[in-house]
């Protein structure tokens, strides 16, 4: 099982949305089960839940591992195969954000539009890499500044922004034949309070 799985096909992205099949996806993530022990915990017959297991399984996002006769059945024990799911913005490609549509660094809407992209790339080499069997190297620095006052975060983003720049500016070298590029984000959004 896969720590996270990017959704980029549009159908399976629709399909993990079926708030039955996502309540589905959630129990499978935690435990392998059958339509059997899932339609017991979820509340719903279990031809039902077997046609949504069904569902799921012929989009990638569960598989069976283990079958077991029962009876005059043969009972079969799914998973799930990540214990998350994100869908990437390639889902919906043609409404897809693009941050050179409107790149005010200051607007909300392009720091969406860039995390977006974040998603969509991380989201591809994750799923490359996985396919390969290798890892992707990343870096990611997560954080909460409070500032005393707007004048404060302005002159934060400021010196953030001269920071960054120095250090590309040191370490970039145009021609390095086997180099490879990498791309840098750096937001500064209001935190938000987690609801759980």
């Amino acid at each position: 099982m896969q720590d996270i799985a990017v959704i980029e096909d549009p159908a399976a992205a629709e399909v993990s949305l079926d708030p039955i099949r996502a309540r589905l996806l959630a129990e499978l993530s935690e435990e392998p089960g059958s339509a059997t022990m899932l339609a017991a915990k979820v509340g719903l017959p279990r031809q039902k839940v077997n046609y949504h297991l069904k569902t799921l399984e012929a989009h990638g996002l569960v598989e069976m591992i283990e079958e077991r006769r029962k009876g005059n059945v043969n009972e079969r024990i799914m998973r799930a195969t990540a214990a998350s799911y994100v869908i990437s913005p390639t889902a919906l490609a043609s409404v897809e954000p693009d941050p050179a549509r409107s790149p005010d660094q200051l607007s909300a809407s392009w720091l969406l539009a860039v995390a977006a992209r974040l998603v969509r790339d991380v989201g591809a080499l994750i799923t490359g890499a996985a396919k390969a069997r290798k890892r992707v190297a990343t870096f990611a620095i997560d954080g909460e500044v409070r500032f005393a006052s707007a004048a404060d975060r302005a002159a934060f983003a400021e010196e953030l922004a001269g920071a960054v720049t120095g250090l590309v500016s040191k370490y970039h070298d145009e021609s390095a034949e086997r180099g490879r590029d990498h791309r840098i984000v750096v937001a500064l959004h209001p935190s938000m309070k987690e609801s759980r």
